[in-house]
Parts: C-alpha cells; sequence; structure tokens
C-alpha cells in the first residue's frame, strides 16, 4: 500500500476535513500518512503522525478576527467583511482583487519547505487542497505525485476556457448580481487568472525551468484523481477529463455531544445559526436571523456567533437563545431540526449527512453555487442576507420545520458515502493506475 503526506493550509475549515481524509486513508490501510499543517492543528489527526507545514502567510484557527497574524492579514479580514456589506459581486470583487494583488505567497518558501519534508518523509503519494496554489505549484515544481483534494464546490475544478475561478457557474434565486456588475467581475476574474498564470510561469523559469508550464494556473491539479468534498449531483459542470473525480459526499466523522450541551438542547426544537470562521462578524445578519427564529413559538436558538458574543449579548436574555462563540456544530447538528448558515462547504456537507434542511445566507466565494445546489436538491432555501428582515427568516424556517427531511434520498446517498469509503476507492484507483 502507498504511502501518503495530506496537506492542508493553515485555516481550519480546509484542515479539518481533511485530517478526516488522513485518519481514513490510514484506516483504509494505507502505510505511514502524515497530516501536514500548521502547528496550531496538531490536534486534528491524533491517529497518524503530523509535520508542521505552513503553505500560506493568511492563516484561521477557528475564529478569524481572533486569529494572530500580520497586519496585512488582518487588515484584508476587515476589508473583506466591510465588501459583503456590498453584496455578492462587491464581495467577490474584494476577493479576486485581492488575489491579483499577492498571487503567491513566499513560493520559494513553500518549495524549501515541500523539499525538506519529503527528504524527511518519502510518501509514495501527496494530497493536496485544490486552491492550495503554492504548494501544487511546488508539488508541480518537483515532479512528485499528487492528488487534489476540494474542500469547496466542485467548480473549484476548473476546466473549460470559459470557467474562472471567482466567478459562480450558478446562482441561487435569491442572490443574482445585476448585468453590468457581473461583465466587471468577469473582466477582473480574467485579469486575476492571467496574473496568476504570469507568477506561475516566472516561478517555474527561475527554480525548475525543465518542468512544463501550465497554461492556465487555475486548471492546474492532480492529472491522476481529485477527492471532492461533496455529493455528486448530476447538474455539476463538466470537471477535468484527465482525472478521476472521487466524490465524499461529507469528510465528518462521528463526534458525541457532552453531557453539558445535551441537557441544553435536549427535548427542545433547536435552530443553529452559525456563519463560519469568517462571517460570524457580520453580527448585524445574526441579529436578524435570531429575531425571526424566535418569532417561531417553542424554539430553541443556538448561535456561534464567534468574536461577537459582547454585540449580541442581548439577545441572550431571551432563554430561548443559547448564545456562545464557538458551538460543537458535527455533534450538535443530530439534535438540530433546521439550521441557517452561510453556504459553506462543511456546513451544507454536515447538514446533508445529519439530514438536517438549511436556510442558506451566501455572501462570496463557492457560496452561491452551494446555495443553488441547496434549494435544487431540496435540501434548503436561499436568503439575501444583505436584504433579508426577521419575517423572512420566520417565513423561511417555518417552511423547513413543517416539512424536515425533503432530501431523504440525498442524505442516505451522502452517508453511504463519506471518507472511509472515499479513501478506500483512492486507494483501489491509485494501485489500477
Amino acid at each position: 500500500m502507498p504511502g501518503f503526506v495530506v496537506v492542508s493550509p493553515p485555516f481550519r475549515s480546509h484542515a479539518q476535513p481533511m485530517s478526516v481524509f488522513a485518519t481514513a486513508l490510514s484506516k483504509a490501510g494505507a502505510q505511514d500518512v502524515t497530516f501536514a499543517c500548521g502547528a496550531e492543528f496538531a490536534d486534528l489527526a491524533p491517529d497518524v503522525p503530523f509535520a508542521d507545514m505552513r503553505t500560506t502567510r493568511d492563516s484561521n484557527s477557528g475564529i478569524a478576527e481572533r486569529t494572530a497574524q500580520d497586519a496585512r492579514s488582518a487588515r484584508d479580514v476587515t476589508d473583506f467583511l466591510e465588501a459583503t456589506k456590498g453584496g455578492a459581486a462587491a464581495a467577490l470583487l474584494a476577493q479576486t482583487r485581492r488575489r491579483r494583488a499577492d498571487p503567491l505567497a513566499a513560493p520559494d518558501q513553500v518549495l524549501r519547505s515541500l523539499r525538506a519534508l519529503h527528504d524527511g518523509v518519502r510518501p509514495d503519494w501527496y494530497v493536496v487542497d485544490q486552491i492550495d496554489y503554492a504548494t501544487t505549484l511546488a508539488l508541480h515544481a518537483l515532479g512528485l505525485p499528487f492528488v487534489s483534494y476540494v474542500t469547496g464546490h466542485p467548480t473549484y475544478l476548473v476546466t473549460r476556457d470559459d470557467q474562472f475561478f471567482g466567478l459562480p457557474q450558478a446562482w441561487p434565486s435569491a442572490v443574482h448580481p445585476a448585468p453590468e456588475e457581473l461583465a466587471e467581475l468577469a473582466t477582473e476574474v480574467r485579469r486575476t487568472d492571467r496574473a496568476l498564470t504570469a507568477a506561475f510561469t516566472k516561478f517555474l523559469r527561475d527554480f525548475a525551468p525543465a518542468r512544463p508550464v501550465p497554461p492556465r494556473a487555475f486548471a492546474l491539479t492532480s492529472s491522476r484523481a481529485a477527492v471532492v468534498n461533496y455529493p455528486e449531483l448530476p447538474w455539476l459542470p463538466p470537471l477535468p477529463a484527465q482525472q478521476e473525480q472521487i466524490f465524499l459526499g461529507h469528510c465528518t466523522a462521528p463526534e458525541p455531544l457532552d453531557d453539558a450541551w445535551l441537557d441544553r438542547v435536549r427535548g427542545r426544537q433547536v435552530v443553529l445559526v452559525a456563519l463560519g470562521t469568517f462571517l460570524s462578524a457580520r453580527h448585524d445578519v445574526l441579529r436578524t436571523v435570531v429575531r425571526g427564529a424566535l418569532r417561531i413559538p417553542d424554539v430553541t436558538v443556538v448561535v456561534a456567533a464567534g468574536g461577537r458574543v459582547a454585540e449580541l449579548a442581548d439577545l441572550a436574555t431571551d432563554p430561548r437563545v443559547v448564545l456562545e462563540s464557538v458551538v460543537p456544530q458535527r455533534a450538535l447538528l443530530p439534535h438540530v431540526a433546521a439550521m441557517v448558515h452561510h453556504g459553506g462547504n462543511n456546513s451544507f456537507t454536515e447538514c446533508l449527512q445529519a439530514g438536517v434542511p438549511a436556510v442558506v445566507l451566501p455572501f462570496s466565494s463557492d457560496q452561491f453555487c452551494i446555495a443553488h445546489d441547496a434549494e435544487r436538491t431540496g435540501a434548503g432555501l436561499c436568503l439575501d442576507p444583505n436584504t433579508t428582515a426577521p419575517e423572512d427568516v420566520t417565513t423561511a424556517l417555518r417552511s423547513l420545520l413543517e416539512e424536515p427531511e425533503p432530501f431523504a434520498a440525498l442524505r442516505d446517498s451522502v452517508r453511504a458515502a463519506g471518507p472511509d469509503r472515499g479513501a478506500a476507492r483512492l486507494l483501489t484507483v491509485l494501485e489500477r493506475g
């Protein structure tokens, strides 16, 4: 059986599922599986060896605003949050312009770190986050075999000439920018595409001149396989033909809920509200959601408020509100009737696995594609986070609570997949190759 190093960027939303997959590879029989990430994530995969490797200047240990980072990264977080208030196009424009301003942060350092790691571990394969571009480039430069891991929507696997990273290929019913906004966004993502490709080209000429230059940097992916943390939906756009995609459905491991939390939710109809590690800072949206949920009698609202507990403290005077900076989301979901989330990949797939319907409030990135899929599968309803009123939240939640689990068939297929089955299949694919 081959050996692996699973390399994750230092973001909890990426490291959490990738660490689960590292453990699944070990359970499936792979030899010498190592999980490599920033030191603060060493506890995520206790059953496999850990290597301290930081692949990006930015990081997010769980609450973005509280994560220790340099002044530039902290300013970028603040600017991004401010951009989300301007709507979908403004947020996406801010993201693509930021990528273009700094297309590759210290790729030579990542190359040196990866070479040193390889000299010490000598795995047969690497598993690398598809959007960890510096690590993907370093693996390509060194000619090391790797499998891509997609932590976001499958459209992160850019393949056609009309597909661009940062330009959603599908939109939910409640959010769709004006034509002129989309035109501006399309222009900007094309500029970013060219900028990253130019950065890749220069890097390879400087550090690995014998290696081929990819025609488009965002399209650089494994030629063998991609592990996709998502269900295989029939309407997904074409994906790269040169690789085999392995859809996990979800990448979670069972997590029991401790007694203290059980006492808080047992026997109650719980609505869980969580906007992820960045967007919990949008406490204005959290407030709207909680006010809307409380209009439904006998509902208990559990809120993950990140670093904004103080701004929302008045809501916790209602005995039906449980307000915490961080909540055990995966352990809570089996005890939840409905969830309100931002359309992040983890929240979407975790809700599918738990059979929990959701109200999705997408702000940025791939969240618009995920919100579209939530609507189309019947797993959720979408609202615009910047225009939604409390009564809109009330109506959406009532609809979900009155018709629980309208997506039972999808839930069952997602549960039948998962990281253990996906790891076993990956081993088969690589051995066959």
